[in-house]
């Protein structure tokens, strides 16, 4: 395999800083800055903020710069009612599960969410969180679905990263966060569908009721 380049290291760096919550939403990205950390240029600083962009991570506005993609509570909240919808559909027609190596996408990705809270490297933990959660939805061999789940992959990156730094600050250690992703795995494993959507509807409802609560329903003025 060919090394990364340049502008894939500078845009993977820029990209943990964002998912690790270095960076927040909104934030500016200052070249002066970047290029003295990262050690490079501004032309290969530049390319890597446009892949960036392209990716949804960040926002480039004439005579504004570059900052930090926002997303707000209503779009936070269609991006996870979405995917709620596409993992409970996804259980109900892949659990029990019929082929192992699609369990086994499961536990690798277990595996890098634990060694990514050991290294506490969020944003590590963040892409491997979303791995894992997609390897849920490919328990159902379904393609659509599968592809309308990865449409979303950089959107929900941001919605985890965001999640997962305000779970943390208030009432949940990086630990506890990979042992509720062990314990839904553990359910999926036992093959009781009716289990794992039972969890699936508490996985992450302490922090999402927060934000329902604060979006107004469709058909209601804001």
């Amino acid at each position: 395999m060919d090394p990364p380049s340049l502008v894939q290291l500078a845009a993977g760096a820029i990209r943990k800083m964002i998912l690790s919550g270095e960076l927040g939403p909104g934030d500016r990205l200052i070249e002066l800055a970047l290029t003295e950390r990262l050690g490079i240029s501004r032309p290969p600083l530049r390319e890597a903020m446009r892949l960036l962009e392209q990716e949804g991570l960040i926002l480039v506005q004439p005579r504004r710069g570059a900052t930090v993609a926002a997303l707000t509570d209503r779009d936070v909240y269609e991006i996870l009612t979405l995917r709620s919808a596409l993992e409970r559909t996804a259980i109900e027609l892949g659990v029990p599960v019929r082929l192992p190596e699609r369990l086994a996408a499961c536990r690798e990705a277990l595996g890098r969410m634990e060694r990514s809270a050991a290294e506490e490297d969020r944003a590590a933990l963040v892409e491997s969180g979303y791995a894992f959660h997609a390897a849920l939805v490919g328990l159902a061999g379904h393609r659509r679905i599968e592809d309308i789940y990865s449409s979303l992959h950089r959107q929900l990156l941001l919605c985890m990263a965001r999640n997962l730094y305000t779970r943390e600050r208030y009432y949940e250690d990086l630990d506890v966060h990979v042992a509720r992703h062990r314990h839904l795995l553990e359910l999926v494993e036992a093959g009781d569908p009716a289990a794992v959507l039972a969890e699936l509807a508490v996985h992450g409802e302490r922090s999402f009721s927060q934000l329902a609560d604060r979006v107004p329903r469709a058909g209601k003025r804001s």
